[in-house]
């Protein structure tokens, strides 16, 4: 054998692979059927933990915001308690001035009365400002207990016109957000007494219907 045909006889024999590597028709194989399952069961797992923290982060944030509007809404009530205890004095003083001027325009007449119910109507519009509006009857209305307050009764023959507004003396005055009568309206009232005249107790005081 000659040295050509030893280094050619060496090349065949050697393996193309080292020891140990797979060659390529080798491949690996595949994983256990228990492997596969225990995977995707971690993966369920990972999966409703983050469904939970989900879920309780949403449970948080809506508690938040929930507490966000209701420490809202007390801070709107503590401001408006306060803004009426601060603007108390102001208001009675604002329904002392219109009462006035309401009464001064009745008894002047003519120029002054319009001039002066003016100044009453300015008085009017700065009250609601503040929340209050101006309410009023005409004769004839019901007597309502919890907005009106009679002065007097005047005596009528009318069965019809009992307990009814006969002449309002002052307006009344309710808060416009709560609807709170501030101070009932002022006024007399029919009373029937066939055959009587004058007047006699208000409404609420006898022979209230």
């Amino acid at each position: 054998m000659t040295e050509k045909d030893e280094d050619r006889t060496a090349v065949e024999e050697k393996p193309a692979h080292p020891a140990g590597e797979p060659g390529p028709a080798e491949e690996s194989p595949p994983p256990a059927g228990g492997d596969a399952l225990a995977v995707l069961g971690e993966l369920a797992g990972r999966f409703d933990k983050v469904e939970g923290q989900l879920s309780e982060f949403h449970r948080r944030s809506a508690h938040r915001e929930s507490l966000i509007d209701r420490l809202h809404e007390e801070n709107q009530r503590l401001r408006g308690g306060i803004g009426r205890v601060v603007l108390e004095p102001v208001v009675a003083d604002l329904i002392r001035l219109y009462d006035q001027l309401s009464r001064e325009a009745r008894r002047l007449g003519g120029q002054h009365e319009r001039l002066l119910s003016s100044f009453a109507e300015d008085v009017a519009q700065i009250l609601d400002r503040c929340g209050y509006e101006v309410f009023s009857a005409e004769p004839g209305d019901p007597f309502l207990r919890e907005r009106h307050r009679p002065l007097a009764v005047v005596a009528c023959d009318d069965e019809s016109g009992h307990n009814t507004v006969a002449e309002v003396v002052a307006a009344g005055f309710v808060e416009r957000d709560t609807g709170r009568v501030r101070r009932p309206l002022h006024a007399r009232f029919h009373q029937y007494s066939p055959g009587s005249g004058g007047t006699g107790h208000a409404p609420g005081e006898a022979h209230a219907q």
